[in-house]
């Protein structure tokens, strides 16, 4: 059975890291697909997930591309912001150095990556979870050699948190597709666990029937409700998954966050959230749907603080600051840093006529 949707895999660890021996710096390490990547799939010459044209990016700094799948920040650079965090950059920027790493963390995020290493396979390069924490014990053995051993064991994982996401397809029914997703994310908790991971904090899936992309490709143009139950089940597969890792593994304490209440709220009632439109992408090609990336000559919507999506599949900067903000009420993140003042929101603009 073809399934239309396949859930990935968003972690976000937070390490103090004793630089010098007593004081500790707070940086992010964040993992991901293309909700979370900003700009390593720019790098990846050949991958064909990438968010390199105009209009994405046209909310954040100059308005350029910078490898963000939406038009301004994502959830994990406003929850950074909120906590008073460095913004991580992408494993793959040129500028990435030693003394970068310590002050700033990485994100290893990549477009088209998944939970499953084939996940993605058709956009030709993009690092898969499994890749993503290859990586990450590099940069462990990396700050060791800068640190010291000492230093860089007693990093402290303040927390950390996981959100599934939604994307592509997969040929499972849907028992086996969960167990299988189920049985790979248990083998990367675990693997993350013994790089030190002791809290962790998951959230679920959202409506991914929902998003744009799902809706164009239904007869009615509706939800499609099979794909949403499928992210119920992984939430309830995930859900069980945590109780008994925080059970079985050592000084482990994994919670589940369900959110899938709140953003089917806000796909359902967006007027109740400030939105106009929670059906279709603020950056589309006309009639031509589903465009599946925004490119020059799309059209944009006149006002994108107004639209939940910004294309068929990623939500715009509004509704992630959105998301971002429930997240941090519901586990309480606290600012790490009050020296550091969140990034304000984009400014709401008129959207440029792309034939001007």
């Amino acid at each position: 059975m073809k399934l239309s949707s396949r859930p990935l895999i968003i972690i976000s660890i937070l390490l103090g890291i004793a630089t010098d021996g007593y004081h500790c710096k707070v940086v992010q390490f964040i993992f991901g697909d293309s909700l979370s990547d900003v700009g390593n799939n720019r790098y990846l010459t050949r991958s064909l997930a990438n968010a390199n044209l105009p209009w994405y990016g046209i909310d954040f700094g100059n308005g350029m591309p910078n490898g963000r799948f939406t038009n301004g920040r994502t959830v994990a650079d406003i929850i950074g912001d909120k906590m008073g965090l460095p913004r991580p950059p992408a494993f793959l920027d040129p500028s990435l150095s030693e003394d970068v790493i310590l002050e700033n963390g990485v994100n290893y995020a990549s477009g088209g990556g998944g939970i499953l290493n084939e996940t993605g396979g058709y956009f030709i390069q993009r690092f898969s979870l499994y890749k993503q924490i290859d990586l990450f014990r590099g940069t462990q053995d990396l700050i060791k050699s800068k640190i010291g051993n000492e230093a860089a064991e007693n990093n402290d994982f303040i927390n950390n948190y996981l959100t599934g996401v939604y994307s592509d397809s997969w040929k499972y029914n849907d028992a086996t597709f969960i167990d299988y997703l189920m049985e790979t994310l248990e083998d990367q908790l675990k693997m993350l666990h013994g790089m030190g991971a002791r809290q962790l904090m998951v959230f679920g899936l959202g409506p991914m029937g929902c998003i744009p992309l799902q809706r164009v490709l239904s007869t009615s143009g509706g939800c499609q409700e099979k794909t949403n139950k499928l992210a119920v089940s992984f939430n309830a597969a995930a859900s069980k998954l945590l109780d008994k890792m925080s059970s079985a593994l050592a000084n482990a304490s994994y919670t589940f966050g369900d959110n899938y209440d709140v953003v089917n709220d806000v796909i359902t009632n967006p007027s109740k959230f400030g939105f106009e439109n929670s059906d279709s992408p603020c950056c589309s090609f006309g009639r031509i749907r589903p465009a599946l990336t925004c490119v020059p000559a799309s059209t944009l919507c006149n006002d994108r603080s107004k639209y939940v999506f910004w294309d068929e599949y990623h939500p715009s900067d509004a509704a992630n600051e959105l998301v971002a903000n429930e997240l941090i009420k519901k586990l309480g993140f606290l600012q790490v840093d009050p020296t550091n003042s969140p990034s304000p929101a984009p400014a709401s603009e008129p959207s440029p006529d792309p034939e001007g």
